[in-house]
């Protein structure tokens, strides 16, 4: 067998490979995030405890971001068009996934980096799909 034969049948067996391997990637599409409720708890006065649960997100990220849309549905619920987050921490079990976010709510913008415009989140949140309460 000559050297040109050898490297033609060794190209021609790599693009059979990574053609198997790219349709067993391909075939399964990707799981449908679903989300499951929200849990709102009043903490002490305009500090409120949101808890959300869902199934196959994505990423954390996701799970923060269904706790966002919850808070400033929240705000605007109460008559308040601001929120201030405080923390959240995300746990994961399988593709069961949950957050446990803190805001403060507020008529006026509050002071810190980590604040929340309510009327234009749970406009972006009903653009991206995200439920609210």
């Amino acid at each position: 067998m000559t050297k040109a034969l050898r490297i033609a049948g060794w190209l021609t067996a790599s693009a059979v490979l990574a053609a198997c391997a790219g349709a067993d990637r391909g075939d399964a599409p990707p799981a449908i995030a679903v989300y499951e409720g929200i849990d709102t708890i009043l903490l002490d006065g305009d500090m409120v405890n949101f808890r959300v649960e869902m199934r196959n997100a994505g990423a954390k990220r996701d799970v923060e971001a269904y706790g966002r849309c919850a808070a400033a549905q929240y705000a605007l619920i109460r008559g308040f068009g601001f929120a201030r987050h405080v923390r959240t921490t995300v746990a994961q079990n399988g593709n069961k996934w949950r957050g446990d976010a803190v805001y403060v709510i507020s008529a006026a913008l509050p002071e810190g980096i980590r604040t929340i415009d309510a009327e234009v989140t749970v406009r972006d949140c009903g653009a991206l799909g995200i439920p609210t309460i």
